[in-house]
């Protein structure tokens, strides 16, 4: 076995506790091998991870980005979901280029692998090139290629949808199996329900998952309610949308009946608060969606609208605003928190990962508790839902290899992946302009 150990350091458990352990991962088969206070004892070990004074935890699962979208971080701001959309977002990505959004891919990765993400759900265009960017940074990733057919004729909307459903059929187990895909509608209001129906079925025959936006705002529930006279779920269950396979982002608008539905049908919803708050979208009704047994996953949603990608960011303000929507300060706790961007989150989109123990896969990261905001510690746990900052994240380990030692990343070359970013981002711009 070729062993990793990660020593010294405490370790967060599946059920919440934390104690004093090391971890044993067999770097070839990418799984932990064994969570102990000996791992070490009589077994040859060649490489370790020094783990002294922090916590190591599941790494962190995105459950909803757009991660080529760093190249338009600060490029419209202040602006609510439609308008934005339209006059500033779909302006700039009609002159998108396949390098543009294989660099934009690289920062995001860079960015996500430096503050303790091993894994995320993407929806965009070039997946291929998303795909590539994965492949070499050796992160955890479930891709789907978007369809919106707002604007086009009939003739490229179709070629729209059977290029989200190649691109899942080809690249479905790549990466050596950590690449996983879906085919991705982009919402209920940019894909005709026939389209839709049509390639959620053919999704249906490949076996594939489903992933689309949904009720992320009021304009996105009223012309549905409008046209076809029920709520967004209720039509989206009607043309296959939702099942143990499917997974929504937002949900910030959804009534009694539809969280019934969503548990029902064991459809998981992927909540972005920060990007909810900024675009005003609204405060999706976490509390009330997991005491109805609904899995709820964190996601940054675009760099564009977030404005980052540190989902301990995204964690915080997951049980701040949880707080603020269910008018209960018990609402939404740190534990909780930690569950929906971890075990919660792999489990809302079907990828490994998300858990400490024997078995597992080997995505995890560890986190450096010796520093002011994380003193005293009286309960780690708390820390890491309300303190903890992805810069604290000191290694960053996924399928068994190790991304980021000491804060150094090992797959991507930082000082380039950045200076090429800036290139591209301002070449972009100038083009739209």
């Amino acid at each position: 076995m070729n062993a990793l150990a990660v020593t010294g350091g405490r370790v967060l458990h599946p059920d919440g506790r934390v104690s004093e352990a090391d971890v044993l991962i067999d770097a070839d088969a990418g799984r932990i091998e064994a969570v102990s206070e000996d791992v070490t004892t009589g077994r040859e070990i060649a490489r370790t991870l020094d783990a002294e004074g922090g916590l190591v935890m599941p790494g962190l699962v995105n459950g909803h980005t757009h991660v080529s979208m760093t190249l338009l971080r600060g490029h419209a701001d202040d602006k609510p979901l439609e308008s934005w959309l339209r006059e500033d977002i779909w302006p700039v990505e009609a002159e998108l280029t396949d390098e543009d959004i294989e660099v934009g891919a690289e920062l995001g990765v860079l960015e996500m692998i430096r503050s303790g993400t091993t894994a995320f759900a993407d929806m965009y265009f070039s997946m291929d090139r998303v795909a590539d960017v994965v492949d070499r940074a050796g992160v955890r990733a479930r891709l789907g290629r978007g369809v919106v057919a707002v604007g086009k004729d009939e003739a490229d909307a179709r070629a729209d949808l059977e290029g989200s459903l190649e691109f899942a059929r080809t690249y479905d187990g790549a990466a050596d199996g950590r690449i996983r895909t879906a085919f991705m509608p982009h919402s209920l209001t940019t894909v005709p329900e026939g389209l839709l129906a049509e390639g959620i079925e053919s999704a249906d025959e490949d076996d594939l998952w489903v992933h689309l936006h949904a009720n992320e705002t009021m304009g996105e529930v009223e012309p549905i309610v409008e046209d076809h006279g029920v709520r967004p779920l209720e039509y989206a269950a009607d043309r296959g949308a939702l099942g143990p396979d499917r997974f929504l982002a937002h949900g910030v608008h959804v009534d009694d009946t539809e969280i019934e539905l969503l548990a029902e049908t064991d459809t998981a919803v992927v909540h972005c608060p920060a990007s909810n708050m900024k675009l005003a979208s609204g405060i999706a009704p976490v509390q009330h969606l997991r005491e109805a047994g609904v899995t709820v996953g964190i996601g940054t949603d675009g760099a564009a609208s977030n404005n980052d990608l540190d989902l301990f960011g995204e964690m915080r303000d997951t049980a701040m605003v949880g707080k603020i929507g269910a008018d209960d300060a018990s609402a939404v706790p740190a534990a909780a928190v930690v569950e929906m961007a971890t075990s919660d989150g792999a489990d809302a989109i079907g990828l490994p990962g998300g858990r400490i123990e024997t078995g597992a896969a080997a995505d995890l990261i560890v986190v450096d508790l010796e520093a002011p905001h994380l003193t005293p510690a009286h309960d780690v746990v708390s820390h890491l839902a309300y303190a903890v900052r992805g810069s604290d994240v000191r290694h960053t380990v996924c399928d068994g290899t190790v991304l980021m030692r000491d804060r150094e990343v090992t797959t991507l070359d930082a000082a380039a992946v950045m200076d090429r970013a800036a290139e591209h981002a301002a070449d972009l711009v100038a083009r739209a302009e």
